[in-house]
């Protein structure tokens, strides 16, 4: 059997872009990480080292760069199909572009003019696809620290002869989470308000996972998926991943010391994953 050169693509990976905008006495920041990935017939590029078809990614960062200030940065998901569409529109070898970015929020210190400060550690992100078959768009957020002091259970598992872990009906119950919800084809056709979508869909992942009395971390992710999508029609489907922070209570009986709950040791691995899809009845 031969061997043949298989699916491939390239691009430029984690372009750190920040924007401020000058246009009065009062600043605007954008804090922007992208990444392009552009596929085509670029097989002459492996086979036989011909470059004729590759643009250069540092070509790809200086078109995010140029980006930037000609069409400016409104929302993410809009400046990352501008992004996409120009690779496959305008280069001809390109037959299909992906581009991913994340976005780090600042505000203001103090409503000040132009000091500010970075927020938290939640990630603002978008994977936009642009091909033949038209446009794709997932966005969502990662690195969403959520806690419940109390409210949560994990009880009535399966048990075998390894199985240690006691049953609990009152525990803590941590993640960070990743959300990353796709948008429906009308929406992406219409220009969905991106920014109104992803602080809604975010605000019912928050509620839901306070206000859910979670029996397990899986029945809470179905629930704050069904709630978002039930919020928002322009949402196919949301995909959300979420590590268990396993918060153990610390023994502290050799120091002659109670310890109702109160005092806990968090351990970063090993951990459990839990991950789900929740999308519209139909829906492949």
């Amino acid at each position: 059997m031969g061997i043949v050169l298989g699916a491939h693509h390239y691009g430029k990976a984690e372009t750190r872009l920040f924007r401020i905008v000058r246009d009065d006495r009062r600043h605007v920041v954008r804090d922007l990480n992208v990444s392009t990935a552009l596929t085509g017939d670029f097989s002459a590029a492996h086979l036989v080292g011909d470059q004729a078809h590759v643009l250069p990614t540092d070509t790809q960062k200086n078109t995010v760069f140029a980006f930037a200030k000609s069409v400016g940065i409104a929302q993410i998901e809009d400046f990352a199909l501008t992004l996409a569409r120009h690779f496959v529109d305008d280069v001809q070898p390109v037959t299909s572009a992906e581009v991913r970015i994340e976005e780090f929020a600042w505000e203001r210190i103090a409503d000040h003019d132009h000091a500010f400060r970075r927020v938290g550690a939640e990630v603002r992100t978008t994977r936009v696809s642009v091909g033949a078959e038209g446009a794709r768009v997932d966005s969502g957020v990662r690195d969403l620290v959520l806690l419940k002091s109390t409210g949560s259970e994990f009880a009535g598992f399966l048990v075998d002869e390894y199985t240690t872990l006691p049953p609990t009906h009152d525990r803590v119950l941590a993640t960070s989470l990743t959300a990353t919800w796709s948008y429906a084809a009308a929406a992406i056709e219409r220009g969905a308000d991106w920014a109104t979508a992803y602080d809604a869909v975010r605000d019912v992942l928050l509620d839901r996972f306070a206000n859910v009395h979670s029996l397990a971390l899986q029945q809470s992710l179905w629930e704050m998926g069904r709630a978002a999508l039930e919020a928002r029609p322009d949402v196919a489907s949301i995909e959300l991943v979420a590590p268990n922070i396993h918060h153990i209570a610390v023994d502290l009986g050799p120091f002659g010391l109670d310890n109702p709950r109160e005092v806990f040791h968090v351990t970063d691995r090993p951990y459990g994953l839990i991950e789900v899809t929740v999308q519209r009845d139909g829906d492949d």
